[in-house]
């Protein structure tokens, strides 16, 4: 998440010997890497289902925190040739889709969006986490795939964005948590107090991200 990036740089500023790593993967990818033992100080969800994960397992500190929410929007190629102009088109047998697995947030979101608008699209391929669908949009490999509308924002001139109405929107809300035995434990729980506070508000709303 570039919105992670940013914040770390910002972090530094007050702790300049700290150093940010981020992997970034989708949520249930990284929930699993997590249980299985992978190390972490922060886990940071695009749902509330692989949060719950971590918290079952017992490997969360404390309650969760809703930092941002996002929504949907269908990524097309830049200048949109093929004309779409709602999720009914993702349907239409000129139009190659690409969506992400349904184990994965974004993936099983769009199909609850599809669901709403009463549509049946067949998807070529369903790809590992979000930015990959993303990316065989931006390089002609599909004509469109349903991400969220930070990814339209981060991807502008290569990619363009149609809007889902509100009555077929699915929106995102995103948790974070300090890790179970995480050995920067205040660090992590200050990086986790940024996220929800004004600075960091700023910078997600600045990259699309809504309040949680």
């Amino acid at each position: 998440m570039d919105a992670f990036a940013r914040i770390g740089d910002e972090m530094k500023k007050a702790n300049p010997d700290a150093r940010f790593v981020f992997n970034f993967g989708s949520s249930s990818t990284l929930a699993t890497q997590i249980a299985n033992g992978a190390p972490a100080d922060v886990f940071a969800s695009a749902d509330e289902t692989n949060m719950r994960t971590i918290v079952d397992a017992e490997l969360a500190v404390g309650v969760p925190t809703a930092f941002a929410g996002n929504r949907l929007e269908i990524a097309v190629a830049a200048g949109n040739p093929k004309k779409i102009g709602a999720l009914a088109d993702l349907a239409r047998a000129d139009v190659v889709l690409v969506l992400a697995a349904p184990t994965v947030p974004a993936g099983r979101y769009a199909l609850e969006a599809l669901t709403k608008a009463g549509v049946t699209a067949r998807p070529v391929s369903q790809e590992v986490d979000v930015r990959a669908v993303l990316n065989k949009v931006s390089l002609g490999e599909a004509d469109a795939g349903i991400v969220y509308v930070t990814d339209v924002r981060s991807a502008a001139g290569r990619v363009a964005g149609v809007a889902i109405p509100e009555e077929q929107q699915v929106v995102a809300r995103y948790l974070g948590a300090v890790v179970k035995g995480s050995k920067n434990a205040p660090l992590a729980n200050r990086f986790i107090d940024y996220l929800v506070s004004p600075d960091g508000q700023s910078i997600l709303a600045q990259l699309g991200f809504s309040r949680p």
